[in-house]
């Protein structure tokens, strides 16, 4: 059995120094080292060896399969080489040409706006708050002069989770929790942006799930003027300087008095168009002097301290900055629509 082993490792070197290409190579590598293979086929005999034969046999048979297994390797690498050597000769490559350039993104517009609105407010001298997006019924809706059955609540139709648990309507929420943080101190000046939740039928102007920002000013003094001037001052930032503003008188139950606060059209500047009806005006927010009752939930004597409120919609706010007149562009992730931004 020895002298089969060294025969076959002489007639496998030989073979393989005269092997042609890589296929060929393969296919020495199944005739001698392969599970059908010669060596194979001559170790089936060693059942019949000796105890003294079996480990110099098997010895052996290691030192065969081992030099074949080296040629093939070696002359593996060679072929690999090879190859390589000759995609470098035929492939060129022009490193003076520009790469390839990846599209960026850009920031989504509704975070556009209400960054740009952060900023002006911050800008005036208020701080951020936030809070929970699951509310209470209490901060929700009882801290807001909205008690249980109370028939203003019809104008939020809402996702409860338990009876005394909802996803918040708006983010009024999140000045009650302010005012409580405040243990009565003031001046107190926030805005307060987030996500909100009403059951509504998407169309062009309405989405289940939206943004507010809201803000909120309590303090010694606190007049409707003050009000005024902080929405005038807000609009000629956000539209322009040209923008103005009328409030007409309006209701919510945790302001009194109330108002809803219109802007002078940006498409037409006031003249009249489709975009506006051919009034002029767009309405924009709403807003008012706090609730006496509000204010006493929030921990504040009414007699001390007054305050005012507003509240916006940050789509409402894209959509009459940027001309666009379908809400549910923003939220269809079309390139085409989003990609007009990256340039604004």
């Amino acid at each position: 059995m020895k002298e089969r082993l060294e025969a076959l490792r002489a007639e496998a070197l030989q073979e393989l120094q005269g092997v042609a290409g890589p296929q060929e190579l393969g296919e020495l590598r199944v005739k001698y080292l392969g599970k059908k293979g010669a060596l194979t086929e001559i170790l089936r005999g060693m059942g019949a060896l000796s105890a003294e034969e079996r480990p110099v046999i098997g010895e052996v048979a290691n030192s065969v399969r081992g030099a074949i297994e080296a040629v093939i390797e070696e002359k593996t690498a060679e072929y690999r080489r090879a190859e390589t050597e000759e995609r470098l000769r035929s492939e060129t490559i022009d490193v003076t040409l520009p790469g390839s350039g990846l599209p960026t993104g850009a920031v989504h517009p509704l975070n556009k706006v209400a960054q740009e609105i952060e900023d002006i407010f911050i800008g005036m001298g208020y701080t951020i708050a936030e809070g929970p997006e699951v509310e209470t019924d209490y901060y929700n809706f009882e801290a807001l002069n909205l008690p249980k059955n109370h028939p203003a609540r019809d104008m939020q139709d809402s996702f409860y989770i338990t009876d005394e648990i909802l996803m918040r309507t708006q983010t009024s929420p999140v000045q009650i929790r302010a005012m409580k943080a405040m243990n009565g101190q003031s001046p107190l000046k926030i805005i307060c942006p987030g996500k909100v939740y009403r059951r509504d039928d998407d169309d062009a102007t309405h989405s289940f799930q939206f943004n507010q920002v809201e803000g909120l000013v309590i303090g010694k003094g606190i007049r409707m003027s003050d009000l005024k001037g902080t929405l005038l001052q807000f609009v000629q930032e956000m539209f322009g300087k040209q923008a103005r503003i009328r409030l007409r008188p309006s209701f919510f139950p945790f302001t009194e008095p109330s108002a809803e606060v219109d802007v002078t059209c940006a498409q037409c500047g006031g003249s009249g168009c489709r975009m506006c009806k051919g009034t002029g005006w767009l309405e924009i927010l709403g807003c008012g002097m706090v609730h006496p009752k509000v204010l006493e939930a929030g921990g504040y004597d009414p007699e001390e301290v007054t305050g005012f409120a507003f509240g916006m919609g940050i789509e409402r706010i894209a959509l009459l900055k940027y001309g666009i007149d379908d809400i549910r562009h923003f939220y269809t992730n079309d390139l085409r629509f989003l990609s007009q931004f990256a340039r604004m």
